[in-house]
């Protein structure tokens, strides 16, 4: 069923953005209203975002279809409101309840979660008056999606680009979610070690990272605190959730073992090199020999440290990637490491293994096998989060 978005423009230069907001979202399957202050019409043409939408676009609070009070209708349904880009000044009507336009009038008589997505320039972004309408509207309970930083449109530099679309997008889903993990926290691992040889050269793995980034997304959007250890990846940061960079398997025990202390739910999913060059040298090893013979030493077991000194209220989740003998080798490690759940795939099933956007995983417990379909590395960290959380009740 779709979810029925309003969004709200308002009259900021980067108001044109909306047109490629409004874009992208119809196709994500959402029944968009949007409603516009006199001044957004200015910068953009209702005609064109009606042709998007296939549906009215509303300006004036008076703009009411026969029989209807249009800015308390159109709400009674909406499963979110967005107002996108947000300027200083709806910002400040909506800080003190001021409905003189169709938008206003409308984000005043909804109940459904309202997001915020400002863009202004930086002064005035940063002035008092704006900061504390900010505030205010952030204690009645409205989302805000924080404005990026950059080069602005009036040539100066610093804090008030408008959002970019995933963080948007990101938002509007953190909305539209339940929030069981409210006020927990999860801490998750993901990417690739690395591990020099030399100054140049280092030792590492395929791992992209996207299976814990996803997990770390799915986290936030249940409405966790969380922290994502990250190994040298290409991805982008997630917005809402801590990020702690890490290179080599001491710099992630470390930090592990930091970050545990405070975490409800720990998810191991970063591909962690099992050895290490026992010596690092200290200039680039020439090419001489026909062999390079190099002495390797055993990582620390990050998991089985974590396993072995959690809190009682701590559930402890790891991953299995394996070529061959999947389910012994997984329920051997689940075992012997004494975590509460392994999340066992194989790098021979189509579908699953690094750098792709889908996985088939099998969740390993000490009472239960469960084999999972293929599909989306983010449902699948949503699957992995509920299993934990019935592993928490239990």
């Amino acid at each position: 069923m779709k979810k029925k978005l309003i969004i709200g423009i308002t009259g900021s230069i980067a108001a044109f953005k909306s047109v490629q907001l409004i874009s992208d979202l119809s196709k994500e399957n959402y029944e968009i209203d949007v409603l516009m202050t006199p001044s957004a019409a200015k910068f953009v043409t209702p005609l064109s975002i009606q042709a998007l939408t296939k549906r009215k676009v509303y300006i004036d609070v008076f703009d009411d279809d026969p029989g209807t009070i249009t800015h308390v209708d159109i709400v009674k349904n909406a499963d979110a409101f967005i107002v996108v880009p947000a300027s200083a000044t709806t910002m400040a009507k909506l800080a003190y309840g001021i409905a003189d336009n169709m938008l206003t009038a409308a984000f005043l008589a909804a109940t459904c979660p309202k997001l915020i997505a400002p863009a202004m320039n930086v002064h005035m972004y940063e002035n008092n008056a704006t900061q504390r309408n900010i505030d205010t509207l952030k204690n009645d309970g409205v989302l805000f999606i924080e404005p990026g930083t950059g080069l602005l449109a009036c040539g100066d530099v610093g804090k008030g680009k408008l959002a970019d679309y995933n963080s948007i997008k990101l938002m509007i889903e953190y909305a539209l979610h339940s929030h069981p993990l409210k006020g927990k926290r999860v801490l998750i691992s993901a990417g690739p070690t690395r591990e020099s040889m030399d100054p140049v050269r280092f030792i590492s793995n395929h791992s992209t990272g996207k299976m814990g980034y996803a997990i770390a997304r799915a986290a936030f959007l249940l409405g966790a605190d969380v922290t994502l250890a990250h190994g040298p990846v290409s991805l982008k940061d997630i917005p809402g959730v801590t990020m702690k960079p890490f290179i080599s398997a001491n710099d992630l025990f470390e930090l592990m073992k930091e970050e545990s202390k405070k975490a409800d739910y720990i998810i191991m999913s970063a591909a962690v090199g099992d050895y290490r060059p026992q010596d690092v040298a200290k200039e680039k090893i020439k090419k001489n020999d026909d062999c390079l013979h190099v002495e390797f030493i055993k990582n620390p077991d990050i998991l089985s440290y974590l396993c072995a000194n959690r809190t009682n209220q701590q559930i402890i989740c790891g991953f299995a990637m394996e070529t061959n003998d999947l389910i012994a080798h997984a329920k051997e490690k689940l075992l012997r490491k004494n975590a509460d759940m392994i999340v066992a795939n194989s790098l021979r099933t189509k579908g699953a293994g690094f750098a792709t956007d889908t996985n088939v995983a099998t969740l390993i417990t000490k009472e239960n096998t469960e084999d999972l379909p293929m599909m989306s590395k983010e449902d699948l960290g949503l699957v992995i989060l509920d299993r934990l959380m019935s592993l928490k009740e239990d």
